[in-house]
């Protein structure tokens, strides 16, 4: 690899590998954490909670095996694509725009852009949920005060990316005790959790598009693009050598980070199989019934940890999306446009969504439909690009990593298709 592409991996300011493991056995590694932990906030958002708790309610422990595959899936894209910004330097919208076609990278930011207004959608309409279910704020005001909470973390991003990534995970950490609180009070069946494990798609109508949003709520396009991006200049390198010790954190990273994010998800369905499903309430459709039906079944204090657990889901998904759509126009198009303006923008259809009262949980799962539908056209080119020997030098991936990564696309188009032919046909 090039001494220019390694270069381009030192930031001015960032702390050295040196710098960062001289701090001691406890602190060193602990400062080389939080990239994984930012990307994992966009696993967890509310188009999860809608997607989970429907999947839950209706097919009981049935898809459990899809939130085990889609969160195993997400540990190998997060972990590639935290490797291109280490080893290149780059992140992935930079990579697309200097070795593809023109035509394809523009076409690719366009879609990027539609991703990120689904992204909005389900962050916004979620935090707005959670701050009606909480204060009674109604629905469009809350949208407006999730922006406004929303460029107060970016702003911490500006003083350093510590302070921006550790308000992100004690948010996460926010949403991981709420749900851990629900699990503990309803209980699990740990012989249907086991059923669910093994692979099913005969549970009836709409299953299938429950799996492909149980998908595009776990595997995000956006951050697929966003953890190069977090990577690139974090750290500075030296050498290769370096370079690889970085990389082992980085996978400890991911599988921590990652490995959160899918059990917050695991415990949502396994909330709502063990009381809705088990108790004949397959009917609950939506947030604000599995927030009264945590109420009335369970107790105020198990509403009260689900609701606080959907805002902070909400109001740190948002922030992170944000951040994430200056990442791609930066690198697609040179162009940064201020983040107020970007938010105005993306969040536009979410606003429209509250103004005129649509259902939101339906919205929601819609919103991670077309984020399944948008996983590819990330996923592909990270593949592609990272398989190059020219791009990747010594970091390329080996064999065994593209069959993974080449099936994981494989899964996600197949899936798609089918959900178009059986919709449509």
């Amino acid at each position: 690899m090039s001494s220019t592409v390694h270069t381009a991996g030192t930031a001015t300011g960032a702390a050295t590998l040196r710098q960062l493991r001289s701090r001691g056995r406890l602190r060193g590694p602990v400062a080389l954490f939080g990239s994984a932990f930012v990307a994992a906030v966009a696993y967890v958002d509310p188009g999860n909670f809608a997607t989970n708790l429907s999947a839950g309610a209706r097919f009981g422990y049935s898809l459990v095996w899809v939130i085990v595959m889609a969160n195993l899936m997400a540990m190998l894209v997060q972990y590639l694509s935290a490797k291109v910004g280490v080893a290149t330097g780059r992140d992935l919208p930079e990579l697309c725009r200097q070795h593809l076609p023109r035509p394809v990278a523009l076409g690719l930011w366009v879609q990027a852009e539609i991703v990120a207004m689904a992204t909005d959608l389900a962050e916004f309409v979620g935090a707005a949920v959670g701050l009606y279910l909480l204060f009674g704020v109604p629905l469009l005001p809350a949208g407006l005060l999730t922006a406004v909470v929303a460029f107060g973390v970016l702003a911490l991003e500006r003083r350093g990316y510590r302070r921006f990534e550790l308000a992100i995970v004690g948010m996460l950490g926010i949403v991981f005790l709420g749900f851990l609180y629900d699990l503990v009070v309803v209980g699990v069946d740990p012989a249907g959790v086991a059923r669910g494990l093994v692979p099913s798609l005969a549970g009836g109508d709409g299953q299938l598009m429950l799996v492909c949003g149980i998908i595009g709520a776990t595997v995000m396009p956006h951050v697929i693009y966003l953890h190069s991006a977090l990577t690139k200049s974090r750290v500075a390198c030296s050498d290769d050598a370096e370079r690889r010790e970085l990389l082992r954190f980085q996978r400890l990273d991911v599988v921590i980070g990652l490995g959160a994010a899918g059990l917050i998800n695991l415990s949502m369905l396994v909330v709502a199989a063990s009381l809705f499903n088990a108790n004949g309430r397959s009917d609950i459709d939506s947030i604000e019934a599995a927030h009264a039906g945590l109420g009335s079944m369970v107790g105020g204090t198990a509403a009260l940890a689900f609701a606080v657990a959907l805002l902070a889901s909400g109001l740190s998904s948002s922030s992170v999306g944000t951040y994430a759509g200056q990442v791609v126009m930066q690198g697609f198009i040179r162009r940064r446009i201020p983040v107020f303006l970007r938010r105005l923008i993306t969040m536009a259809p979410a606003l429209a969504v509250l103004a005129l009262g649509l259902p939101a949980t339906d919205a929601l799962v819609i919103s991670q439909v077309v984020l399944s539908f948008g996983i590819p056209f990330a996923l592909v080119p990270l593949l592609l690009l990272s398989r190059r020997r020219d791009i990747m030098g010594s970091f390329v991936n080996n064999r065994a990593t593209n069959l993974a990564a080449a099936a994981i696309a494989g899964v996600i188009i197949a899936l798609n298709m089918y959900l178009l032919w059986d919709t449509f046909l």
